[in-house]
């Protein structure tokens, strides 16, 4: 583990001066897993410490990934790999300390001087070797060969990194589909998901690939789309132009699609026997040289050690200023507050503070017991139409909260940041929002975007994190992926991938489907690679073969694209793509002739797609995470009990709002009462905290207007949660749930 000592920042108070022998020179970086700090030992040595925060570390499932990181890499010997100069899993605040290396990483070398001559990849190529040779040898596969991975110094190159190591065989903790690396640098079994081929060999290909990228400056199969990195590995053949005649053969052997095909590391360590790298620099080109060397004076030149006050506890941050931090009046003196019977819960609007009764009157709290929740959320952007929606129902269920419960244990107040769906200002929204001491949970993200940005400052606090429209896979499945668990979003929809893969089995209703064409468009490229892959999954379980077509999200001549389409056979048209680009294939379907049927999914839902593509829109099928409450509570398929929830929701938002509501506001409306039912539950048990609050959250099942909510382990919806439409006379038709295996099934 290491960082650019450039980014070197200075300690905060709160920070330790020291950690286990370690003192400490300064941050190197910080998330929500943790920090990692400069450090060094009392003979000098420099090390990178990773302290694990200890609320990860109540975690079992994180303390056994962290334990197995440790375990691995410490099992490795090599002077080509990073050792590991102590660690201790068990600690309260779990924490690891490598060797520090000054200099670049390949990529970052490679980027700022271009591709390396070829007896500097012959050397690189076989000290890595040699790297994974002992890596095979212990018994692990190490499975994240990439450029970031390898740092340059002096006497040669360094492996790092054992986060995602894994034992030969062992598949404990992680999911037999999840594609764990990072691609363009991935095996083809690793690309596929084939846990049980993946072993040495898939280290091999990821070095060929390392190889190529030094030779070249560009990875072997290019860059884009994460789908379309995976299936090149698979199918394509690799880029190699530019890889010196030399070395040629070697890569494609690595590059082999099969890995029976490939040699070991120990051979191909053999075979990069030109040089070994020594104490002289001369194998790196010149201006990498400098680099090393500039970034060694920097490390002598490292100021003086900033102490903390003696005897404060690292793990109290107030403990070193004196003066409680934000965490510390959460926790204690809104603790002693909610111990007299307080307690609260926020939501969030374009920064302001409302409590008002809908009729311009705000009830004064009691003191001390008022409780935020927040709406972190597209108000003013392009996604505004849904953060709206989701605002009023928040509002709803917090005025409705606070004038229902007379003997409540505390009052709401409803805090709205507005993230305008801007990524590169979502982080300072979400900072300013959680600074608040009484905001206890959020509605939000509105966008995958702009929570992915958002995200750190909401772990940093605790607080929990209730989506019901961002369906980004890596909210929650981040422990499959080496990254630290999650323990902050709740969300309340499925992910993309598997609303995806309802997408392609609610086709599967229509017999005649026999040959769907799927569109990629990339203009989010996140939420259309993962719909697209779930789509994969959905029509392979389903027995179909699909024509699949990706296009850069600029494309506008979309009669051309779709007419190249129809001329292959497609029989259902797939559109996995925004809003806008769904408008301009409905009108070139129709332009076309095309009678098929035509489905996409959440991102086109709305009034606005029926507005701009008009007539062409009739027709379309739409699958989407929410409910039309108004068809919900005339459904005579639904239980009396339920229809009565629904309708009474329905009152209240139309007396408060004079309207009816939109999509995305009564699934709102339900977590935010999901939430503050389980505050009022607990407030009678004790003092109110967030501490705890997530997990809580994932063990309970609610009944709600919109119907149920279940949480697993991950903070993942239990269940399907994918609705189906149809649009009828320039209307969504509400026509059921998304169905939850392929119909029709298609043999051979």
């Amino acid at each position: 583990m290491t960082t650019n000592p450039g980014a070197l920042q200075p300690l905060l108070p709160s920070d330790p001066s020291s950690i286990a022998g370690h003192r400490l020179l300064g941050r190197l970086g910080a998330g929500g897993m943790g920090v990692v700090y400069l450090g060094r030992t009392d003979t000098g040595a420099l090390a990178a410490v990773k302290v694990t925060h200890a609320d990860q570390a109540d975690e079992a499932d994180f303390r056994a990934r962290f334990r197995r990181e440790v375990e691995a890499a410490r099992r490795v010997t090599s002077p080509w790999a990073v050792p590991v100069t102590g660690a201790d899993p068990d600690a309260p605040e779990p924490w690891m300390a490598t060797a520090f290396v000054p200099g670049p990483s390949l990529g970052e070398a490679v980027r700022a001087h271009g591709p390396l001559p070829e007896r500097s990849v012959r050397i690189l190529g076989g000290a890595v070797a040699r790297a994974l040779a002992a890596v095979h040898a212990a018994g692990i596969v190490h499975r994240d060969v990439k450029p970031g991975n390898v740092l340059l110094a002096v006497d040669g190159p360094r492996l790092i990194d054992f986060g995602i190591a894994r034992a030969t065989g062992e598949t404990g903790l992680t999911s037999t589909d999840m594609v764990v690396g990072t691609p363009g640098f991935l095996a083809p079994e690793q690309a596929e998901a084939r846990s049980g081929d993946i072993g040495p060999a898939a280290d091999v290909f990821a070095l060929g690939c390392l190889l190529a990228f030094a030779a070249t400056g560009r990875p072997p199969f290019g860059t884009g789309a994460l789908d379309a990195l995976l299936y090149r590995t698979v199918h394509d053949e690799p880029d190699l132009e530019g890889v010196p005649e030399g070395l040629l053969g070697l890569v494609r052997e690595c590059l082999a699609k099969e890995p029976a095909g490939r040699p070991s590391a120990e051979e191909i360590a053999g075979r990069l026997t030109e040089d070994t790298p020594g104490a002289p620099a001369d194998w790196l080109p010149a201006p990498v040289v400098a680099t090393i060397a500039a970034r060694s004076a920097a490390m002598l030149a490292l100021p003086d050690i900033d102490p903390t006050a003696s005897g404060t506890d690292p793990a109290d941050p107030s403990a070193a200023t004196g003066r409680p931090s934000r965490r510390g009046v959460l926790l204690g003196a809104g603790a002693a507050v909610l111990a007299a019977g307080g307690g609260a819960l926020a939501l969030v609007r374009p920064w302001r503070d409302d409590d008002t009764d809908g009729k311009g009157k705000a009830p004064a709290p009691k003191a001390g017991n008022t409780w935020t929740v927040g709406v972190f959320a597209d108000l003013s952007g392009p996604a505004g139409e849904i953060g709206r929606a989701q605002e009023r129902g928040a509002r709803l269920a917090v005025e409705r909260f606070n004038a229902v419960h007379k003997g409540r244990p505390f009052t709401l107040r409803l805090k709205v940041a507005d993230d305008r769906g801007d990524r590169d200002g979502a982080f300072a929204v979400a900072r300013r929002l959680t600074a608040d001491p009484t905001l206890i949970a959020v509605l939000g993200p509105t966008s995958d975007d702009t929570g992915i940005a958002a995200l750190p400052a909401f772990e940093e606090a605790g607080v929990p994190l209730v989506t019901t429209s961002a369906g980004y896979n890596l909210f929650t499945l981040r422990g499959e992926t080496g990254l630290p668990p999650n323990t902050t979003v709740l969300r309340a929809i499925p992910s993309h991938f598997t609303a995806g893969t309802f997408l392609a089995w609610s086709t599967t209703l229509l017999p005649q489907v026999r040959r769907p064409g799927v569109l990629q468009e990339r203009t989010d490229d996140q939420y259309s690679w993962q719909y697209v892959s779930g789509a994969r999954f959905g029509f392979r379980e389903a027995g179909l073969t699909p024509h699949y077509r990706v296009v850069p999200g600029r494309a506008t001549d979309y009669r051309r694209i779709i007419g190249e389409m129809i001329d292959a056979g497609i029989d259902t048209y797939v559109h996995c793509g925004v809003r806008s680009t769904a408008v301009l294939a409905a009108r070139a379907l129709n332009e076309l002739g095309f009678t098929g049927p035509r489905f996409t999914g959440q991102h086109v839902l709305g009034s606005r797609f029926l507005k701009e593509a008009g007539s062409a829109a009739e027709g379309w099928f739409v699958c989407a995470p929410v409910i039309d409450p108004v068809q919900r509570a005339a459904d005579p398929k639904q239980k009396p009990a339920d229809r009565t929830l629904t309708q009474g929701f329905l009152d209240a938002y139309r007396e408060r709002y004079r309207t009816t509501p939109d999509f995305y506001a009564g699934e709102s409306f339900d977590v935010v009462n999901m939430v503050t039912s389980l505050l009022a539950a607990n407030a009678r048990k004790g003092p109110l905290s967030r501490k705890g609050l997530w997990e809580k959250l994932t063990k309970q099942q609610y009944t709600g207007a919109m119907g149920g909510y279940q949480f697993d382990g991950r903070g993942e919806l239990r269940g399907v949660g994918t609705f189906l439409y149809g649009v009828r006379n320039g209307a969504y038709t509400f026509i059921g749930n998304a169905p939850a295996a392929p119909q029709n099934k298609k043999k051979g």
